[in-house]
């Protein structure tokens, strides 16, 4: 299903030299959904080696040592032998003690009596016992290195039930099945029935409920179906289910049962209505006799290193019992399928956090509220009694975290390495235009030859009929126009529903063939920056590129909305603090973006910034070193070098022709000075000794957002913020 997915996304989306139609969010939904279930299938196969199995059991037991004391069951009395009692009785206890304990017991009129003692040497078990029918006794199964133990010689098989228990593992040897019943192959301990279950269908059975079997695979009492284990039942991998195996929910051992001693029983020191019409389970719990054993309250220090059998026998009695008369929940699983798709999603989930996530630090932040809802929600599932996967969604989840990023930042660095080439190539195209810029002088006849070349508007009403740029870009308005050429909005005829964009149609300053070879060559390395940068959400998605009649046109992704000039005065009020650093801050995320690329924008003013109208962020237009091949505006460029840049926004080593990153720092210092005060930037007067723009007597401005615009607009670049980072950090930290 994957697969075909997959490759309708390849056949669905192609890309050409002058037209990327595939977008950055489906290139990352094939990644995302490659990765995704690549771990996912990863993760699966490591838990079907059974390497997560000890884990995800451990996760089970603290689940479990979690969740809230459940109230005690009131239908179970335990009768404990303690190492007190041992201190007034011998062990093994005598025939007679048994006996009298029985009779003791039997006279409270106890519904079942179930004696966890091993008694095969006992001939006269419940002796002057009239009815023998609702005491069950017990007897010991063979297993490897131990021969069986035969139930008292004078007590039904019927009334005897075996006493083994199944630890899950020799690595941990925890309980945390039980075995109800059972096939095997022994002389003496004949029964089919483990002493739990015997007794818990004995009390049952006088309530009118009856045991039956409807199929292999479930066991009924009354209307209560319970399903059995089977070998992949929630995080075991190929366990041992032969037999009917039930997983155990245990309550908490400090809040089980009701218990007396056996001291306390023959000495008349129990009140008798303690017993009545319930299930009465006697035992010993002297360590002495038997260590007992390890369960998922083994590890909580508040509990003893290991339960004795008797107690773990009364909480499978317990689970049987209050499971039909209280519909108490049994742990459930998932089937495999959901297991892999629950699986699976975190894993999305995972490589969804890398992929919008950018910063390492929200990554992480991200990651681990991530974890926590994870947890909380395996959690919440499992008071509901549901055991789903937690360890193998976690590792699904942060493997594939890892993964795409590990994947983001290779990209990120050949795009980079990519950009920083492309750059150095910009570079020396940009020296060779300077050179043949400088070759002519400008006369009369060259400005009057130029303007005979600029290009021809295309109006709209001139692209009513079958004419069509490039074969597929309607134009339907002029948003600028001027000596470098006329900036369309159009419509793309070959893309589903005739998407707008933005044609931008560059001329070049010159047309002999030297002049247009090396025009060509920067458009083309300046396009394929663009192409790089566009990847960022906030800054326009180039399209396509070409070239037509010897002009050049790039395409754009259309931004709809408005420049950041109209939330500036004089269009509007001064902007209050609060709002310029949020600005500040926006537009210094997207050049930390740019900067890290070694790409400079040269053009940092209010009509370059759009406040999109879809999600009301800002985004960067109008990069490029593009504008060098166009004919110079005296209104808005210094005459002497080739230069880009706007006057009162561009620092002087821009307009000497040599631009720096912190040139961009310059310029939106500037636009947060215009914000404050009110003023343009040309009408800003600098200090006549160092040359740095004074402006602070014109706006109300706390001394630590003045502090930071004056150290954007030095006028030497060595005394500016050599980054956007650096600009961002002591914004940052104005917050705190």
């Amino acid at each position: 299903m994957i697969s075909g997915i997959l490759e309708k996304l390849r056949h669905a989306f192609t890309k050409n030299h002058n037209d990327r139609e595939t977008s950055s969010t489906e290139k990352w939904l094939q990644i995302l959904l490659v990765s995704s279930v690549g771990v996912t299938a990863l993760v699966w196969g490591v838990r079907e080696l059974k390497w997560l199995e000890s884990w995800e059991l451990k996760v089970y037991d603290q689940m479990l040592r979690s969740r809230p004391v459940q109230s005690p069951d009131r239908r179970i009395l335990l009768v404990t032998i303690t190492e007190n009692d041992l201190e007034r009785e011998q062990w093994p206890l005598s025939d007679n003690t048994i006996n009298q304990l029985l009779k003791k017991i039997q006279s409270y009129q106890p519904r079942v009596i179930g004696l966890n003692i091993y008694r095969p040497t006992q001939l006269n078990l419940a002796d002057g016992i009239g009815n023998r029918n609702h005491i069950i006794a017990t007897c010991l199964l063979s297993s490897m290195g131990r021969a069986e133990i035969s139930p008292p010689p004078n007590f039904p098989i019927d009334n005897v039930g075996y006493n083994d228990l199944i630890p899950d593992s020799e690595n941990d040897q925890i309980i945390r099945r039980s075995l109800l019943f059972a096939q095997h192959q022994d002389k003496k301990c004949k029964t089919r029935f483990s002493f739990a279950a015997l007794t818990a269908i004995s009390y049952l059975e006088k309530s009118g409920v009856e045991l039956d079997f409807p199929d292999k695979n479930h066991f009924s009492l009354g209307k209560t179906i319970f399903p059995i284990l089977t070998p992949n039942y929630g995080s075991y991998t190929n366990l041992d289910a032969k037999g009917y195996q039930l997983l155990l929910n245990y309550r908490h051992p400090a809040h089980f049962a009701q218990e007396v001693s056996l001291t306390a029983v023959l000495t008349n020191q129990v009140n008798p209505e303690l017993f009545k019409d319930r299930l009465v389970i006697i035992g010993t719990t002297a360590a002495s006799v038997h260590p007992g054993l390890y369960t998922p309250y083994s590890a909580a220090t508040e509990q003893p290193a290991r339960m004795s059998t008797v107690y773990i026998h009364a909480q499978i009695a317990s689970q049987i019992i209050s499971t039909v008369l209280d519909a108490r929940s049994l742990i459930w699983d998932w089937p495999d399928w959901a297991e892999f798709l629950w699986i699976w999603a975190w894993g999305l989930m995972g490589g969804t956090l890398a992929w919008r996530s950018r910063h390492p630090l929200l990554l992480a932040i991200a990651g681990g509220t991530t974890l926590i809802v994870l947890v909380g929600i395996c959690f919440g599932l499992f008071l509901l009694s549901g055991w789903v996967p937690l360890i193998p969604s976690a590792l699904t989840l942060l493997i594939t975290g890892m993964s795409v990023r590990a994947y983001i930042t290779y990209q990120t660095q050949q795009q980079t390495q990519l950009i920083i080439q492309q750059v150095e190539q910009q570079k020396e195209v940009i020296e060779q235009l300077d050179i043949l810029l400088k070759e002519t002088q400008v006369d009369s006849t060259r400005i009057h030859d130029e303007h005979h070349h600029f290009p021809k508007i295309v109006t709209p009403e001139k692209t009513t009929g079958d004419f069509l740029l490039s074969g597929r870009y309607q134009i339907s308005k002029i948003l600028g126009s001027g000596g470098f050429g006329c900036t369309y909005l159009a419509n793309d005829t070959q893309r589903p529903g005739n998407p707008t964009c933005v044609v931008k149609q560059l001329m070049p300053a010159r047309r002999d063939t030297k002049f247009l070879q090396v025009a060509r060559r920067l458009f083309n390395t300046e396009a394929e920056i663009l192409e790089a940068l566009g990847k960022h959400q906030q800054i326009p998605e180039l399209l396509a590129y070409f070239e037509d009649n010897q002009e050049f046109y790039l395409v754009e992704q259309y931004i709809p909305g408005h420049t950041l000039s109209e939330e500036l005065p004089p269009v509007t009020g001064l902007q209050k603090e609060k709002v310029v650093i949020n600005m500040l801050k926006e537009v210094l995320e997207v050049l930390e973006f740019v900067h890290e690329h070694r790409v400079i924008h040269r053009d940092i003013k209010p009509t370059n910034i759009i406040r999109s109208a879809e999600d009301n962020r800002l985004v960067l237009i109008d990069f490029g070193a593009v504008k060098l091949m166009q004919p110079p505006n005296s209104e808005e460029t210094e005459l002497a070098t080739v230069a880009i840049g706007t006057r009162g926004y561009a620092p002087p080593e821009q307009f000497a022709g040599h631009p720096r990153l912190c040139s961009d720092i310059y310029a939106l210092g500037m636009i947060g000075i215009q914000a404050l005060t009110g003023i343009q930037p040309q009408e800003i007067h600098p200090d006549q000794e160092t040359g740095n723009a004074i402006w602070r007597s014109h706006a109300q401005v706390s001394e630590e957002l003045a502090a930071i615009l004056d150290k954007m607009v030095r006028y030497h670049f060595s005394d500016r913020y050599q980054s956007a980072s650096a600009v961002l950090q002591d914004l940052e930290s104005m917050s705190k």
